[in-house]
Order: structure tokens, then sequence, then C-alpha cells
């Protein structure tokens, strides 16, 4: 999953409903990489990696252009 946030705080508070939402289903992640204000967080949840980045990092990694032959299975906006 790739996402942005506006800015480090918003970044943040997707990264923290995301895994409050998946640990209260009892999913938790084996790894998390970044911080807010890095502009990129990782978390590796096994079968699915969470991208979010800011608006910056994400033009500059562009993990959209990697994967752009990949179908999407969820494009929310």
């Amino acid at each position: 999953m790739i996402c942005t946030g506006d800015n480090w705080r918003h970044v943040e508070a997707i990264w923290k409903d995301i895994a409050e939402i998946l640990k209260s289903r009892g999913v938790l992640p084996h790894h998390n990489e970044g911080t807010p204000d890095s502009g990129w967080m990782l978390t590796d949840f096994g079968s699915v990696i969470v991208h979010i980045f800011a608006p910056p990092e994400r033009d500059y990694y562009q993990l959209d252009r990697l994967w752009d032959k990949a179908v999407p299975v969820v494009r929310i906006q």
C-alpha cells in the first residue's frame, strides 16, 4: 500500500490509525522503519507492506512507477 500524508503530523496519524485498527484485529507489524519527520514511514505486516509518504518523498522515490504494472486492489482518493 502506498499513501501520502499532507505533512509529518498527517503521516504519523495515518500510521497510528492503520496500526491501531490492525492491532484490534490481531494483526501486528513485523517491522517498522522511518519516522514521521523523515517523510517516509514503512510498516511490514507480512503479506502487506504499508508506505506512508510526505509529498516530496513520494515524488522523489517514485514507488508508483516501480509498481505501475501491478493491478491496484483498492484506490482511495
